[in-house]
C-alpha cells in the first residue's frame, strides 16, 4: 500500500463533516439463530422443528453500504428509499434510528410496498462457523407505484445541492419494482449533467445497463456484459476496457476482481489496481462489495486520488470477509490498524 498514515488520517478526519444520500433498496437482514440441541419433532406433522433462541436485525441491501457509512463515521447519511407498514418495516426503521448520523427524512413508510426482507436462520454449533440454512425472502414482485417514485425524485432533487456525494444502489431481481426504477434513473442522469462535480456512484446486482453517466462500480464479469467483450483474465486488459468505458461514459470505473482486488479507471486513462491483502483465515465474502462502495465513495467524497480510494477499499473489504455469520463493516480504527499495524 502506497498510502502513508499522515495521509490516512488526513483523508478520514474529513469523514464526519462529510454528508452522502444513499439511493437504492434497503432491506431487513433478520438472523434467525438456531439452537441444535433445542431440536424437537412436530407432534402434527412429523416434521423437525428448529427452535430460535434469538433473533437479530440489521440494515441489509443498500443498507449494508449505510452500516458501513456509519461505520466511517461519517457525518449524515441520507437513505432515499422505502419500507412498507408492517412489521418488517418497523424494525428495519427501529435499526436505522439507532444508527448514528442517519437521517430518515427521506425514508418513506408505505402501505403500497412490503418491506424487502432476507430472513437467514443461522444453524450455531459451539466451536464452529454459523452454518447458514435456506432463506427466507419476501420482496415486491409489482412495479413501484408512479405516486412513490415522484416522492424518491422530489427527496433526491432536495438534498443533492446538500451532500457530498450520492451512493446509487439497485438491489432487485426484477426490474422496475425497487426504488432505482426508470424514472429514478432519469433524475440521476438530469443530476449528473447539472452537477458535474458532484459523485454519483452507481452498482446493480443486475447490472449498469441503461444507468445515466454515472460513476459505475462492478465485478468483471459485468463489465464484460456492459461492454460486449469476452470476461477477461489479463489485468492489462480489464483496465484497457475499463479505460475505454470511462471515456465513453466521461466518469471514473471501478471493477472488483475477487481474490485479485480491485481495479479503477478515469477517462483521461488513469489505470490502479490494488490487489486483495492475503486471507487470515475463514472467510465470507457477503457484504465485500457494499463495504468497497461506502469506502469509495467517502475516500473520494474526503478528496482521495483513485489510487488511495482504491486501497481504502481493498483493506476494508478484507476486514469483511473475515467476519463470519454476520454482514460486517470496517471502522476508521480497524483499517488503521490492517494498513499499519496499529501504528
Amino acid at each position: 500500500m502506497n498510502i502513508t498514515p499522515d495521509r490516512f488520517d488526513a483523508l478520514v478526519a474529513r469523514y464526519p463533516s462529510l454528508r452522502l444520500a444513499l439511493v437504492g433498496d434497503l432491506c431487513l437482514d433478520r438472523y434467525l439463530e438456531i439452537d441444535p440441541l433445542r431440536r424437537e419433532t412436530s407432534l402434527e406433522t412429523g416434521l423437525p422443528v428448529h427452535n430460535v433462541v434469538q433473533v437479530r436485525a440489521q440494515p441489509g441491501a443498500a443498507g449494508t453500504i449505510l452500516n458501513n457509512l456509519v461505520a466511517l463515521g461519517l457525518g449524515e447519511m441520507y437513505p432515499v428509499s422505502f419500507c412498507g407498514v408492517d412489521g418488517e418495516g418497523f424494525e428495519l426503521r427501529r435499526a436505522l434510528e439507532a444508527k448514528t448520523g442517519v437521517r430518515l427524512e427521506h425514508f418513506i413508510s408505505t402501505d403500497q410496498r412490503r418491506t424487502f426482507t432476507y430472513c437467514k436462520p443461522l444453524l450455531l454449533v459451539a466451536g464452529q462457523p454459523p452454518t447458514e440454512l435456506n432463506r427466507l425472502d419476501s420482496k415486491n414482485w409489482t412495479p413501484t407505484p408512479p405516486a412513490l417514485e415522484q416522492r424518491l425524485v422530489a427527496s433526491l432533487e432536495r438534498l443533492a445541492p446538500q451532500v457530498d456525494a450520492v451512493i446509487v444502489m439497485d438491489q432487485v431481481d426484477v426490474a422496475e419494482t425497487g426504488v432505482v426504477t426508470s424514472h429514478v434513473l432519469a433524475a440521476l442522469g438530469q443530476l449528473a449533467a447539472t452537477q458535474p462535480s458532484l459523485l454519483i456512484l452507481a452498482d446493480s446486482r443486475r447490472g449498469l445497463r441503461g444507468f445515466p453517466r454515472l460513476t459505475f462500480k462492478m465485478n468483471a464479469a459485468e463489465l464484460a456484459t456492459l461492454t460486449g467483450r469476452p470476461v477477461q483474465e489479463n489485468l492489462a486488459e480489464i483496465g484497457q476496457t475499463a479505460v475505454a468505458l470511462a471515456r465513453a461514459q466521461g466518469q471514473r470505473v471501478f471493477v472488483t476482481l475477487a481474490e485479485r482486488g480491485v481495479l479503477g479507471a478515469s477517462p483521461q486513462g488513469e489505470v490502479e489496481h490494488v490487489p486483495a491483502l492475503p486471507v487470515r483465515g475463514e472467510i465470507d465474502i457477503v457484504g465485500a462489495g457494499d463495504s468497497v462502495t461506502a469506502n469509495l465513495a467517502s475516500a473520494l467524497a474526503a478528496g482521495a486520488t483513485l489510487r488511495e480510494a482504491l486501497e481504502l477499499a481493498s483493506v476494508a473489504a478484507s476486514l469483511v470477509i473475515h467476519q463470519l455469520g454476520t454482514t460486517g463493516t470496517a471502522s476508521v480504527p480497524q483499517i488503521r490498524d490492517l494498513l499499519f499495524g496499529g501504528g
